[in-house]
Order: structure tokens, then sequence, then C-alpha cells
């Protein structure tokens, strides 16, 4: 067998290991991405809690808004900016205090729909873009997501292939895309549990009350953790 062919081969069978290294990474990747959107966190909660109180298409937004919060972190962790937001306690105490100011005010208009609205119109408080809205401050407002990229996804950049930042760009996708299916997943279900709690006057008022408490909660998280930080 000639030297030549002998290449030939041994350029193929390292052609076909990287290629199984690189599906390997990605399939790492995605299960770890997933167990990351399933864990209960802020995250879950908030589009549980939308779900729970509204219609199912004003849920599907919202949480369609934090899929769409998670390009911003792409794109700050790419471009570096995140390491910047990271190194300053400042001004990463400062974004997370907006954040959890923003809780707040979410669950007050929530507690306030619940104790003052008719039921008919409780869903309707809140337009489609306002609940998008709402999604994506909700996430872009969560310093924590920023220091997540900054860290998770250098961990699955492979430097044999190079180009480092589009392969994170294309990794943020990968993690928008599962993460847009397990948002939609649980709005859809908290969504169509809440219908039927909804078709009493004595349950629908309920759920806004709890969807209040549970963004109320998640404020408070955050505020003590700026108060021990």
């Amino acid at each position: 067998m000639s030297d030549g062919l002998l290449s030939n081969f041994h350029g193929i069978g390292f052609a076909l290991e990287s290629n199984s290294m690189e599906s390997g990474k990605l399939i790492l990747f995605l299960i770890a991405s997933l167990a990351v959107t399933l864990s209960p966190g802020p995250d879950n909660l908030f589009v549980l809690s939308q779900g729970i109180h509204s219609r199912r298409q004003s849920a599907l937004l919202a949480a369609w808004g934090m899929v769409s919060g998670l390009s911003v972190h792409t794109l700050l962790a790419v471009l570096g900016v995140s390491a910047v937001i990271v190194a300053s306690p400042l001004l990463f105490a400062g974004i997370q205090a907006a954040g959890a100011a923003y809780l707040l005010y979410l669950a007050f208009v929530t507690l306030r729909t619940g104790a003052q609205l008719e039921v008919e119109h409780a869903c309707l408080a809140v337009s489609d873009a306002g609940m998008f809205r709402r999604g994506f401050l909700m996430n872009v407002l969560n310093p924590k997501v920023a220091l997540f990229f900054l860290a998770f996804l250098p961990q699955f950049v492979m430097p044999e292939i190079g180009h480092a930042r589009v392969q994170m760009l294309l990794l943020g996708g990968i993690f928008m895309v599962q993460a847009w299916i397990c948002f939609s997943i649980i709005a859809l279900a908290a969504s169509g549990i809440g219908s039927l709690l909804r078709r009493r006057a004595g349950f629908a008022r309920g759920l806004n009350i709890a969807s209040g408490l549970i963004l109320a909660s998640l404020a408070l998280k955050l505020v003590f953790e700026l108060m021990v930080s």
C-alpha cells in the first residue's frame, strides 16, 4: 500500500474522529442546557406564574420574551461585555437591584389585578406586547444569566476548530432553541391548568394573588442576595 494511500486513510480517520468529538460535545452541551433550563429557578417560576394567571397566547409571549433576552446575554458574552459586568461589583449589583425593582413592580401590578379587576377582564389587563416585554426585561435584568453564559458557553468551544466567537454565537443559538421549547411547554401546561381554575371567580383571583406572591418572593430573594454580598 503506497504512502499516499496510507496518508489518505489517516486523514479520513482523523476527520471521522474529529466529527465524533464535535458531535459528542454538542450532545453534552444540549444535555447540560436542558438540565439548566428545567432546573427550578427564577426563569421557570416566572414563566409558570405568567402561565397560571394569563391567556395561553400571553403566557407564550412572556416565555418568548425571556428567550429573546438570552440573545442579549449571548452577544454580551461574545463581545466581552459580560466580563466587564462581572468584574465590577457595583455594576453587577446595580443591574441586580434594577431586576429586583422590576420584579417588585410586576408583583404589585399582578396583586392589584387580582384584587381589583373583574375575572373576565383580569387576563386582558396586560397587552401581548407588554407580556413579551415583561419576559424580555425579566431576563435581561438578571446579571446572573450574564455570569452563567460567560462561564458556560466557553466550556463547549472547540479551539481546534477556531472562530471561537462564532462558536459561542452558535452555542447561544442552540441554548435559545431548547429554552424556547422548554419555556413554551411550561407556559402551555400552566396556562391549561390556570384556564380550568379561572372558571371560578375565587380561583381566578387566587391565581393572580399566587402569581404576584411568586414574583414578590423572587424579588426579595434578589434583595437578600444583594444585602449579603
